[in-house]
């Protein structure tokens, strides 16, 4: 409704200057109306009037001046005067280019666009070109009616000019976003029958992958490395569409015959490192994909891509306290509040951070503990300084006073419980190397607010513990960062670091483990100090679930996965303790 206002509104202030004759002012109104409403009746009224005032389309093009761009409203503008004036391919190109910009938009839903006699009107080639353009962003929002017109405008050209094989490849291009698989396959296929060209095959390729047709698509590509052998970047493809679908000894089969042709050739090298993680799962390809990320910007996005969706490596793990559990199953009933009275008891200690987190939403809940196992989580597992927890008796306290204001809100605004690789998140965490040690310890036990946000609004009526868990991951990596130019071996975030990892055993545990692993992946120079440190407090963690629940175990193991260099019995001892833990 808004928008239809602020159209309407527009309109009312161009017709005033219409009729006082000022026409470049009544353009610019105009255009602003498209912007807001491009489908509105009234809005293509006044294009009407517009071009009548200046005495027909051909004039009224002379008032636009397009020379140094438009803005998006003015162009669309302009495109219904080129149909006005009947330059069908100029109009349908330069709207198909505006909807391009702005997909989301309903700028296709025009009456001139879906004319019957339109696709007589246009030439095909500059339909398919125009359709090769809009195509990539239209994937997602193919259920848009305000489609309908060009999608009919297409299905209508190419019946009228069915043996122009370049417009079929195109045509078919933009026809599979639709879901009109079928379709896409026989063009596609009837182009390369026509006129065999490279596009035709990889277009019938896609087409055959969108419908769900793997290997014939693999049979496609296949054979078009036959033909043009020369066209390395398909085996590039064919390769991720093996790797895709778990055939890794083939993806790297074809990853390796670029690097016979092209041995520095980035995308393959990382190709490579990627599908070597995916078939061993050690860590130490994706530490090189790092490595490699600054010289070579692909080795990025496969890093990111093997990332995903694991935990550590993307996103902060999963939290199994009996106290975590029950949070998430009272949510699923009841909202947070201060009011909700909870009395609980759990068999044995459990992390502090777990019952910080239930009462970040239901703060009035008493929780008892009845016994404290051996050996007890209460005890560092090594002489530490720097501690953020103390007990009295089985009652937490944090050790440390809470932050400043500015500190704590630095952190909420930067917090998330997910990124798209370690070295990102190492990266995003620079923008608290500044912060006072003491008050990034302070925000370990005194989190802040969930933030107003739509992710915050979601932890805390969810997964309030992914926030406390995010919140201490991102103060750690801010640790991290602290007087950086120290060498590692004598530096204050080794020393604070280290004695978080030793100190109770808590999530702060997983977290301080966290940003020694990432520290391992950025500096080589504190790879086996840090690596070492974390590896003896997963072996103290193994050690004490002979006697007691260790809800942080896994996690542990999960983190000592992602040390680069790992000797093979450490691997063997985390992969083993993950499985029995699970």
């Amino acid at each position: 409704m808004d928008e239809k206002l602020n159209a309407e509104g527009e309109v009312a202030v161009a017709r005033l200057a219409m009729d006082s004759g000022d026409l470049a002012h009544a353009l610019n109104h105009i255009g602003n109306a498209v912007a807001t409403a491009p489908s509105l009746p009234d809005v293509h009224e006044a294009i009407a009037e517009f071009v009548a005032r200046t005495g027909g389309p051909d004039e009224a093009l002379r008032h636009f001046d397009l020379s140094q761009g438009a803005y998006i409203g003015t162009a669309a503008f302009y495109a219904h005067v080129l149909a006005m004036a009947g330059e069908w391919d100029q109009a349908v190109g330069l709207l198909f280019d505006v909807a391009a910009s702005e997909p989301e938009r309903p700028w296709l839903d025009v009456a001139w666009l879906g004319r019957p006699d339109l696709a007589g009107l246009v030439d095909p080639e500059a339909l398919g070109i125009a359709a090769v353009r809009l195509a990539p962003r239209i994937d997602g929002l193919v259920g848009e009616g305000s489609w309908v017109p060009a999608l009919t405008l297409v299905r209508g050209v190419v019946g009228q000019h069915s043996g122009n094989a370049a417009l079929l490849w195109q045509a078919s291009m933009f026809i599979r976003r639709f879901g009109a698989f079928d379709e896409a396959v026989e063009w596609a296929a009837r182009s390369f029958a026509l006129e065999p060209s490279h596009q035709a095959a990889i277009t019938e390729g896609y087409a055959l992958l969108a419908a769900g047709r793997t290997d014939a698509a693999l049979e496609t590509f296949i054979a078009e490395t036959r033909r043009t052998p020369e066209n390395t970047a398909l085996y590039l493809d064919i390769s991720d569409i093996y790797a895709r679908t778990g055939r890794n000894e083939e993806a790297l089969e074809w990853a390796e015959r670029v690097l016979a042709v092209e041995p520095g050739d980035q995308k393959a090298l990382a190709t490579v490192h990627g599908l070597h993680f995916a078939m061993d799962n050690r860590v130490d390809h994706l530490v090189t994909l790092a490595e490699e990320m600054a010289e070579r910007p692909y080795s990025g996005v496969v890093l990111a891509r093997y990332c995903d969706d694991q935990p550590w490596l993307d996103r902060v793990d999963r939290a199994n306290e009996a106290l975590t559990n029950v949070v998430v199953q009272l949510l699923e009933q009841q909202a947070p509040s201060p009011e909700v009275e909870l009395t609980t008891s759990v068999s044995g200690l459990e992390p502090p951070s777990s019952l910080l987190a239930m009462h970040s939403v239901f703060p009035a809940a008493e929780v008892t503990f009845d016994a404290a196992p051996e050996p007890d989580l209460r005890e560092p597992v090594e002489p530490v300084t720097h501690r953020v927890w103390r007990y009295d008796g089985m009652t937490a306290i944090p050790a440390v006073p809470p932050p400043s204001p500015e500190a704590s809100e630095a952190v909420q605004r930067l917090v998330a419980p997910y990124w798209n690789s370690p070295p990102e998140a190492y990266d995003r965490a620079v923008a608290l190397a500044t912060i006072d040690p003491r008050d990034l310890l302070g925000v370990l036990v005194h989190p802040p607010a969930f933030p107003d946000t739509e992710l915050g609004a979601h932890l805390r009526t969810t997964l309030p513990h992914m926030w406390i868990r995010g919140v201490q991951v991102w103060a750690c990596l801010g640790l991290a960062h602290h007087r950086a130019d120290e060498p590692w071996a004598t530096s204050t975030r080794r020393e604070i670091l280290t004695d978080l990892l030793n100190g109770p055993e808590d999530w702060v545990t997983e977290a301080a483990a966290f940003a020694l692993v990432v520290t391992t992946w950025i500096d080589p120079s504190a790879r086996s100090d840090a690596g070492r440190a974390v590896v003896l407090r997963m072996f103290a963690a193994a050690k004490a679930r002979n006697t007691r629940v260790v809800t942080i175990l896994g996690s542990l193991c999960r983190l000592t996965l992602l040390l680069p260099g790992l000797p093979d019995e450490v691997v063997d001892l985390a992969r083993s303790l993950i499985t029995q833990d699970d």
